[in-house]
């Protein structure tokens, strides 16, 4: 079994239920293996990239909540992963110090509900899932993150151009392509090539899938400049310039860059995704055309980021507001 296809890699306390055996002896591992383990380490090899770290890690804090319990994560209940979800959306969590949000809740509940439907259609390993019947919170259907305006997304390239070519190319990478932190940051320098007359940067999206990008001018200008003469490597080097640039790095200068703009708290690089969306829409680009620049299968997710300043700039408020006020400039309005 492939060492770090394992969610736990410390034996689980409690006992592992009977499980039929033919079933089993079709997953990776021995019998010397927790059934769990196994079971997960075959879910897993169907995903890759960032989906299989997030599902990785989900089933790893699942495993880990049982744990505590005493219970077998291969025995659990429904009213255990009850329990899971209202420890989550009460208490704080290790990562943020702060209740997990219902986004949060709602994909770890999708992972485990995956995970136990592998173990019965796929595997045969299981007869249910402790999943089936728990409710999933509502989700917003806004984006959560923090959008920026079109003066304050110049301030942030000016402040990124100010401080470093990698600062001013991968910034120009988020604000113009909408691109996620972690797909700039995966790239390597041999991505960045041509297509049909553009200048494209090869990106590896959730989900493991390929997707070339037409970079604009302002970006090609910023990635040859910070490249220069180098050929070969990641895109986005570390200081010293032998390793790949690691995100809580880039997040830290992130965060500086912002205040040296002046922007607001709360400010993150999914901002940056978020206000490409909005300004695009907002200057008359179709909904469709953003979807597929985003790599939404779906036009509701690309929606959700407009959805906000939608709702505020169409909101009828000014129709009537601006009705009624002439009127009353006329003389003819309601005194």
């Amino acid at each position: 079994m492939t060492p770090d296809l394992v969610p736990a890699p410390a034996p689980i306390a409690a006992a592992a239920p009977p499980v039929r055996p033919a079933p089993l002896d079709r997953l990776p591992g021995s019998s010397s293996d927790d059934p769990f383990h196994r079971l997960a380490a075959a879910w897993l090899l169907s995903y890759g990239g960032h989906t299989q770290t997030a599902y990785r890690r989900d089933i790893q804090a699942w495993a880990a909540w049982c744990e505590q319990l005493g219970v077998h994560p291969l025995a659990a209940q429904r009213f255990h992963v009850d329990a899971w979800v209202r420890h989550l959306s009460s208490q704080p969590q290790a990562r943020t110090a702060r209740p997990a949000s219902a986004a949060t809740i709602a994909r770890r509940l999708s992972a485990l509900s995956r995970f136990y439907d592998y173990a019965i259609h796929d595997a045969e390993l299981l007869t249910h899932s402790p999943v089936a019947s728990v409710r999933r919170p509502r989700v917003s259907d806004e984006s959560q993150a923090v959008g920026l305006t079109a003066e304050q997304l110049r301030r942030l390239l000016r402040a990124a151009g100010e401080h470093s070519p990698r600062s001013a190319a991968l910034a120009a990478l988020l604000i113009f392509c909408g691109l996620r932190i972690s797909e700039a940051l995966g790239a390597d320098v041999r991505d960045f090539g041509h297509d049909h007359g553009h200048r494209v940067l090869k990106i590896t999206r959730k989900g493991g899938k390929s997707a070339r990008v037409p970079l604009p001018p302002p970006v090609v200008r910023a990635l040859e400049d910070y490249l220069a003469e180098r050929t070969s490597g990641p895109l986005f080097l570390a200081a010293g310039g032998e390793r790949r640039y690691p995100y809580i790095s880039a997040k830290q200068q992130f965060d500086r860059l912002c205040r040296t703009a002046g922007l607001p708290a709360g400010v993150t690089p999914h901002s940056l995704r978020h206000s490409y969306a909005t300004e695009n829409l907002r200057l008359g680009a179709a909904l469709q055309d953003v979807q597929d620049a985003m790599g939404h299968a779906d036009p509701r997710t690309t929606r959700r980021y407009d959805r906000s300043r939608h709702s505020l700039d169409r909101s009828p408020n000014y129709l009537l507001a601006a009705s009624l006020t002439h009127g009353e400039s006329d003389g003819e309005g309601v005194r």
